[in-house]
């Protein structure tokens, strides 16, 4: 007996005349992977009710196509960059960018400095949007551009949404990638440093991704988008002062809750 599922529900058009079961099942994979953080074979025959052996060929090709990835650890299925890939460049040509667009214009008019959208694939942070400050000294705008998640306000924000175990997941080791000597280059040091940002419900950097850059970040809640979010304000570090950063963290995440509404 095949179990429910919130991906069940998903059911946008009228029911094919000739349906593919196995192109079905392959999709409901995909659904499900939608609703949690990662899937094991046990639990995709359970949800599919079919032999494990079935489950597993449909994983395989999954795998092979780039949809999916084998944890090396856990063994447990996760996204792969197929998958990502295609949800990317959904966000770049869809309405999400067109609907923060407005939001991304009051910080801007509210701060006075650099402002991003982006988003987390992995340990990546990809800047999808972003306005310029209109001072003379002014942080340079990202869009386009990636960068490490653990260099970057932006990226410690979302990660600091993600369980402890599936941050274990993308960290395997206990080493990281640094962009300068600021970088926070040890898992346990972004692990303490993400703690911090669960306590504030904001995450800053200063010159951990770019020197003389500082910026702040506050990102989306999960339930209210496919794809992690997150807003970003920058500026140059001559500018900041530790009041301009509380002042500036709550006027974006009052911009993140207004925003996210329009998401849900």
């Amino acid at each position: 007996m095949k179990n429910s599922s919130a991906a069940d529900s998903v059911v946008l058009g009228p029911r094919p005349q000739y349906p593919i079961e196995s192109v079905d099942n392959a999709l409901r994979i995909l659904l499900l992977l939608g609703e949690r953080s990662e899937l094991r074979l046990t639990e995709v025959a359970e949800y599919l009710g079919v032999a494990s052996s079935t489950a597993h060929r449909l994983l395989a090709m999954l795998h092979y196509r780039g949809f999916i990835r084998q944890d090396r650890r856990s063994k447990a299925y996760v996204p792969g960059t197929a998958l990502t890939g295609v949800a990317f460049s959904i966000l770049q040509q869809f309405d999400v960018r067109q609907t923060l667009r407005p939001f991304l214009e009051e910080l801007r008019d509210e701060t006075g400095e650099t402002v991003h959208v982006a988003t987390l694939d992995g340990t990546t942070v990809r800047f999808i949007d972003a306005i310029e400050s209109p001072r003379a000294v002014r942080v340079a705008s990202r869009l386009g551009r990636s960068m490490p998640a653990n260099c970057t306000s932006t990226g410690k924000a979302m990660l600091a949404s993600l369980s402890t175990e599936r941050l274990h997941q993308l960290y395997p080791e206990e080493e990281l990638p640094g962009l300068t000597e600021h970088s926070i280059r040890s898992r346990a040091a972004l692990e303490r440093e993400i703690a911090g940002i669960r306590r504030r419900g904001y995450a800053t950097s200063s010159e951990e991704s770019e020197e003389g850059v500082s910026s702040v970040s506050v990102a989306f809640p999960a339930e209210h988008s496919a794809l992690r979010l997150s807003f970003n304000t920058a500026m140059p570090v001559s500018r900041v002062k530790r009041a301009d950063i509380k002042r500036i963290a709550e006027l974006m995440r009052s911009t993140v809750d207004r925003a996210a509404a329009l998401l849900h």
